[in-house]
């Protein structure tokens, strides 16, 4: 996962990235950064980040509800005993790594 703190001061950084905006946007972005202690740059950069990784954690997570999150917990606590193709598939991975 992305790091959200990352320092926005390194020194390492080589990318840019531009965009085109209009002037009420460039306004409302800068007194916001004014107003946060933050350069229009460094407060453009860490809101796009800090929602990039947002919009990545929910891409990333799996929401179940009450019911969905009990099936699931049974389902694992009572799983099935392993069928012959699982067997067979452990066997030839535990063969594969040498156990």
């Amino acid at each position: 996962m992305l790091d959200t703190h990352t320092d926005l001061s390194d020194a390492s950084r080589g990318a840019r990235l531009e965009a085109r905006v209009s002037t009420t946007q460039k306004a409302l972005l800068q007194r916001a950064a004014q107003l946060s202690g933050r350069t229009l740059t460094e407060f453009v950069v860490a809101s796009a980040q800090e929602a990039a990784t947002k919009v990545i954690a929910a891409h990333e997570t799996i929401t179940l509800t009450r019911a969905q999150q009990t099936a699931f917990v049974q389902a694992l606590l009572k799983a099935p005993a392993p069928g012959p193709r699982l067997r067979k598939a452990a066997k030839a991975y535990k063969a594969e790594l040498g156990l």
